[in-house]
């Protein structure tokens, strides 16, 4: 029997024990460079050494501790009753906007051959046009269907595991992606909280829903202790999202007092704030040095007599003055990406050097490539595990985009 409290995740550093990942699938292999601005790549990794590197990274984390479960795994258990599954089968086509009745009833068909794991692994790869051996169009739609390759878009995103949901407490926020391409992935965060063995019956908290309008990612999310969370306002989060989650977040008895927006610039050198901003020990953060500041923080607390029932100061100051002024410290140390060097930093950054997944305070996953920022975090007291990562990071996204924590150690 599991706890009734499956998740507990109270800062960005506890120990951690049981973390989110997914294993790069055929997915990426339906990656081509006419698709990558629509499937939000930049490159086309190498999947057979993409894979050697994320086991490399699972490795890591099973050697110190850490249950790793997989997104994939789950998702196939999820749907292991019938009924579940043709729901699911019903939700992943419509949200896939299949809308001909003939592709529809085709997609049912070839889809009902595969057993759960091969029907997750196949709706994360996508369906090419060619596979559908058997479809003779039936509807208007159907028949003015242009040459595009695919019928279902392949999600080569999946293996950044923080963004579709976010573990805040001991419940989630199940998110509304800012892009068509990435909103479906949350389909298979639904079906694991409402439908698996191991988390059905848990009552996890809902703080944002997927049917949401506005748009928020978990890599905009970070819990900088049990009192204060940090959120970006981003290109991928939007400001109102924000405030809707702190009125879910104030409104529980989970025990935060203060959601800090950080308005970040909206580009995609800046995604998301974990790629600009990590937190790597009680008092130490790794940083692009860009987003030093000055900047502009939203403070947000709960506030009865305010309209909205939230009170939101607005503060300019440095990331160092607002990190010491609302975690309580005297004085803080934040490691900047390759030290500042433009060149080193500029370089570092495009592979996220400031991206790390602390495993316990002050011990961090890193990325190998970004060899001056990991020198820098020794030189500071951190000890690091360094991963392979020349295919990984081809995705724009480090060690904590890969990985989303269900339970940490509190502190």
């Amino acid at each position: 029997m599991f706890s009734k409290k499956a998740l507990n995740v109270t800062s960005e550093i506890g120990k951690l024990k049981t973390v989110l990942l997914h294993r790069p699938g055929k997915e990426i292999e339906n990656l081509t460079p006419d698709l990558m601005e629509r499937l939000l790549f930049d490159d086309i990794p190498f999947l057979e050494v993409a894979r050697q590197e994320h086991d490399a990274f699972a490795d890591v984390l099973r050697d110190n501790g850490v249950e790793v479960l997989y997104l994939e795994k789950l998702a196939a258990e999820a749907i292991s009753d019938p009924a579940v599954r043709e729901k699911f089968v019903s939700q992943f086509l419509d949200e896939g906007n299949i809308r001909g009745i003939g592709l529809k009833a085709t997609l049912k068909e070839y889809l009902s051959k595969f057993d759960n794991q091969e029907l997750i692994d196949v709706s994360m790869a996508g369906i090419r046009v060619t596979e559908l051996h058997d479809f003779k169009p039936v509807s208007l739609e159907e028949f003015t269907s242009t040459n595009y390759p695919f019928v279902l878009d392949p999600m080569p995103n999946l293996y950044f595991t923080r963004d579709p949901f976010a573990t805040i407490g001991s419940g989630i926020t199940l998110n509304h992606m800012r892009t068509v391409t990435r909103n479906r992935e949350t389909i298979y965060a639904k079906y694991i909280f409402d439908y698996h063995p191991r988390f059905k019956d848990c009552d996890v908290p809902l703080w944002y829903d997927r049917n949401e309008e506005l748009a928020i990612e978990g890599g905009d999310e970070l819990i900088l202790n049990n009192k204060v969370l940090a959120i970006g306002i981003s290109e991928r989060t939007d400001a109102g999202a924000i405030e809707k989650f702190a009125t879910e977040i104030f409104s529980s008895d989970e025990g935060f007092e203060t959601v800090l927006a950080f308005d970040i610039p909206k580009k995609r050198a800046f995604m998301h704030l974990d790629t600009v901003f990590t937190m790597v020990d009680y008092d130490k953060f790794t940083i692009h040095p860009e987003i030093e500041g000055p900047l502009t923080v939203f403070s947000i607390t709960k506030d009865a007599s305010a309209p909205s029932g939230l009170k939101i100061t607005k503060e300019e100051a440095t990331l160092e003055e607002t990190l010491k002024n609302h975690l309580n410290l005297e004085d803080i140390t934040l490691i900047r990406c390759a030290g500042g060097d433009p060149i080193d930093s500029a370089r570092e950054q495009w592979n996220d050097g400031s991206n790390t997944l602390a495993i316990a305070p002050g011990e961090v996953v890193v990325y190998a490539r970004n060899h001056v920022t990991n020198r820098l975090l020794e030189e500071n007291g951190i000890k690091i595990h360094v991963i392979p990562s020349s295919e990984l990071s081809r995705g724009r996204g480090g060690p904590r985009c890969m990985s989303m924590p269900l339970f940490r150690e509190n502190l």
